[in-house]
């Protein structure tokens, strides 16, 4: 570009050349290795139908009112003042929704990355048992649902029972029902289902570990298994640290079925309604899928903005 700019070029001139060099340049990489893009192909099809396309298609719906029944009618940013400004459920879902992600987000991560370093060091079929163990609950579907039993709010729930059994209480708790134990309740099922795919890939990550740089490590200073952990294992896992923290945040943002199956749509005094909920509510109930559409964009940003900090942040382990 400074060649450019010696040859007495103007802007427009400098950037349509360097666009015909980016294009040139992409064209001879597509020829040498066609083959390759060839394959991917599919790939990207179904990406771009299924994941991309989508997503285009929600944000232009977030400016339109839009019922199904009717075509969309543009109405620019109404849904989203509508939503920040009058829509005061929605900001106590945005309160719940952060409040839940700040507390099971780190903790399922931080979870998953100390189980994963803990069962790597037991024995081979000893280890395969308790990965099965911890990682059942990401496979098997609607499993939290176990949790409405044990909080029960009759005398025959688990919880109620054993406490009355042993006389800390007279009558049954409304556990899902009073806004005093619903969030956490909520908080504490979103964690033990929180050890997933994450959970998996830092198993993965210790698994693969070279053991020379352990040995070099050794010599180079390193006394201790967190000195260890810190400034050889983490940086050597970056990018199952990355997966995992994706899929923390994916789960910690999309909290809601839990909070339908336990507490139910809606909450009481919406004490655990979330963006995910608000979304539900306005997508699958009232049909409002312009407004839903606002909703789903901000969430998409909300998790967006996030998952940069959280890659920024990780870029530092080991340093």
């Amino acid at each position: 570009m400074n060649a450019d700019l010696d040859r007495g070029l103007t802007g427009r001139q400098i950037v349509r050349s360097y666009v015909q060099d980016s294009l040139r340049s992409t064209g001879r990489r597509l020829r040498k290795n066609w083959t390759g893009y060839f394959f991917l192909l599919p790939f990207f099809l179904l990406f771009f139908t299924f994941v991309i396309l989508p997503v285009v298609i929600s944000i232009w719906y977030s400016f339109t009112y839009y019922n199904i029944l009717n075509t969309p009618k543009f109405i620019g940013f109404k849904n989203y003042l509508d939503l920040f400004i009058h829509d005061d459920v929605f900001m106590i879902a945005v309160k719940n929704t952060f409040v839940f992600a700040v507390i099971t987000g780190p903790v399922g991560y931080l979870a998953s990355l100390m189980f994963a370093w803990f069962i790597n060091e037991l024995p081979g079929k000893v280890r395969a048992v308790m990965v099965t163990i911890f990682y059942a609950p990401s496979i098997s579907g609607a499993v939290y649902l176990i949790w409405t039993i044990l909080f029960s709010g009759d005398s025959y729930g688990y919880i109620n029972s054993v406490l009355i059994s042993l006389g800390f209480i007279n009558d049954p708790i409304q556990w899902l029902a009073d806004t005093r134990y619903m969030a956490p309740i909520v908080i504490l099922v979103t964690i033990w289902m929180s050890l997933g795919a994450g959970f998996l890939s830092f198993v993965a990550g210790f698994q693969g570990l070279d053991a020379s740089l352990v040995e070099a490590g050794m010599i180079d200073g390193i006394s201790n298994r967190w000195q260890e952990l810190w400034f050889i294992t983490l940086p050597s896992m970056r990018p199952q640290m990355m997966f995992g923290a994706v899929m923390s945040i994916t789960s910690a943002f999309t909290i809601g079925d839990q909070t339908t199956a336990l507490c139910g749509l809606p909450s009481t005094d919406y004490a655990v309604h979330t963006i995910l909920n608000h979304l539900q509510d306005y997508g699958t109930v009232r049909y409002e899928m312009g407004y839903a559409s606002a909703i789903a964009t901000v969430l998409f940003l909300a998790m967006l903005v996030t998952n940069q900090l959280i890659q920024l942040l990780l870029r530092r382990v080991g340093k």
